[in-house]
């Protein structure tokens, strides 16, 4: 295991992190699978990784990942608080109720994270979230005061991270991307506001799409070249910790163009890298609904259509008035995303 400074925290993180939603009980409706252990069993998993070096633990609320969070802190306790870092988060951007989840997180684990994150900003919440008394002050405050000792932003947009990575009151940016959703990866390489805060990565595996054409080592090996500290992996059993962990990951390259012929032997793939370049005037995220044909086509076929049929007939409709289309002229790819609507369109029928 390698280890990477996260940022301006100190903090010396492990570059493969555990994420702890597979190891989870209870009916939570998130991706990507989990395998509901028994605490004792969430445990040894969890000191599995740590015996190969992980020393990174994510998780969240039990609203959010059922049980991981008291699992959590059952393995902290026997691995010893001063070894793990522990990143925690909660969904709400009123600082009120932040101010109330962190304190819960405390009770949760039997101690206080290192790092809380406001959970899923976007949007629509971040206003709220990064503004006066909001959740990202509350966390401020909790920093000020010893509870925690920094404060994050967990986001899927790059307006977000952008928006974070500009605001002081941000030590770490936790955010999403791997060798084919590379987008957002590749817009905080380029930009130097990013070089002082925290970066911590996940969705590496795609939800464990992109295993139809890569390997573990693969996959984590291709991120690595971005400027993250870690990488979070999902890990529910101890045959993945060792998928993760036990093998060497070398540093890849892997072109974008390389990622797509891999994966056109198997369909022929939308070529996004979900860079959110492709603003629609009436708001809807072109982004999403190309990735979700590719994760159709990558094995998640009943979560992608879904997915796809909430709002593909009002989507189709309005691109096929639109006239103006800023989507295309902003681009990097040059991609015909009408046209792409359309096959996305035909495929719900």
């Amino acid at each position: 295991m390698r280890y990477r400074v996260l940022g301006k925290t100190g903090l010396r993180v492990s570059e493969i992190g555990f994420g702890t939603i597979p190891i989870l009980s209870g009916n939570v409706p998130v991706l990507p699978e989990y395998f509901e252990p028994s605490p004792d069993e969430a445990v040894e998993i969890m000191m599995h990784a740590y015996r190969m070096g992980c020393n990174l633990y994510d998780t969240a609320i039990p609203e959010e990942y059922g049980d991981a969070e008291y699992k959590l802190g059952a393995f902290v306790r026997k691995a010893g608080r001063e070894n793990i870092i522990i990143s925690d988060k909660a969904r709400f951007t009123d600082g009120n109720d932040m101010f109330r989840e962190v304190q819960r997180s405390c009770k949760t684990l039997g101690t206080n994270p290192d790092i809380y994150f406001v959970h899923q900003v976007d949007e629509k919440n971040e206003d709220e979230t990064f503004s006066r008394y909001g959740a990202l002050d509350a966390l401020c405050d909790l920093k000020k005061a010893g509870v925690i000792r920094y404060t994050g932003i967990a986001t899927h947009y790059y307006s977000v991270c952008r928006r974070a990575a500009l605001d002081d009151r941000v030590d770490v940016i936790q955010t999403s991307g791997n060798i084919l959703e590379r987008g957002i990866m590749d817009r905080i390489s380029e930009e130097s506001i990013f070089r002082d805060k925290g970066l911590i990565l996940n969705k590496v595996y795609a939800a464990g799409c992109l295993f139809s054409a890569f390997s573990p080592s693969e996959l984590i090996g291709g991120v690595l070249r971005w400027p993250f500290s870690s990488a979070l992996i999902g890990i529910g059993t101890i045959e993945q910790a060792d998928a993760a962990m036990k093998e060497e990951y070398p540093p890849r390259s892997f072109s974008f163009e390389e990622v797509t012929e891999r994966m056109a032997q198997l369909f022929p793939p939308i070529d996004c890298t979900r860079c959110q370049r492709c603003v629609c005037p009436k708001g809807y995220e072109v982004h999403i609904l190309l990735r979700q044909y590719n994760y159709y086509h990558l094995g998640k076929r009943y979560w992608a259509m879904k997915k796809m049929r909430m709002n593909i007939d009002e989507v189709y409709e309005s691109c096929r008035s639109c006239t103006d289309r800023p989507c295309m002229k902003d681009c990097p790819r040059g991609l015909r995303i009408p046209e792409l609507i359309g096959r996305i369109y035909e495929l719900t029928r």
